[in-house]
């Protein structure tokens, strides 16, 4: 997959709508039919100390998930990237789709304030590189200027 002409299309999709549901709708179809192997792609968006599910592509998911719980939680809790090679070895994983074995979760960060994640599943083992964790920084730069810092001056 070609990172810059992925990130342009990307960019290309969500830069003249100001809907943040209709945005993260769209990257997550985006997202899904551009990547391999995966099985579930979304969003939780931070409500105080938990994450909510947000736009997703994918089977039915966990709502609420608390910061520091699971991949996703732990990812927002410790404001970092966690590539995860093998699910049923995490510590704590929370297993909303049982078909999933290997995850990427990406913190959404914005004024140095972790505000969400994006989640990617997928139902093989080691699925995630370093390469997809570099297109996804990529991606959640995108992200984070034209879907949540849209109307401020960078």
């Amino acid at each position: 997959m070609n990172k810059l002409l992925f990130c342009d299309q990307l960019y290309s999709l969500i830069k003249d709508e100001t809907n943040i549901i209709a945005n993260l709708s769209n990257i997550t179809a985006f997202i899904n039919q551009n990547f391999e192997n995966i099985n579930w792609v979304g969003f939780y968006l931070r409500e105080e100390k938990e994450l909510v599910l947000g736009p997703f592509q994918g089977k039915v998911a966990c709502v609420r998930i608390p910061l520091g719980k699971g991949v996703c939680g732990t990812a927002a809790y410790r404001n970092r990237i966690l590539r995860v090679p093998d699910v049923h070895q995490f510590c704590g994983h929370i297993a909303c789709d049982s078909d999933s074995k290997s995850e990427i979760v990406l913190p959404i960060v914005v004024h140095n304030e972790v505000i969400g994640v994006l989640d990617i599943d997928s139902p093989s083992y080691n699925r995630f590189s370093i390469k997809d964790e570099e297109l996804l920084k990529e991606v959640m730069k995108i992200i984070e200027q034209c879907v949540f810092l849209r109307d401020e001056e960078i």
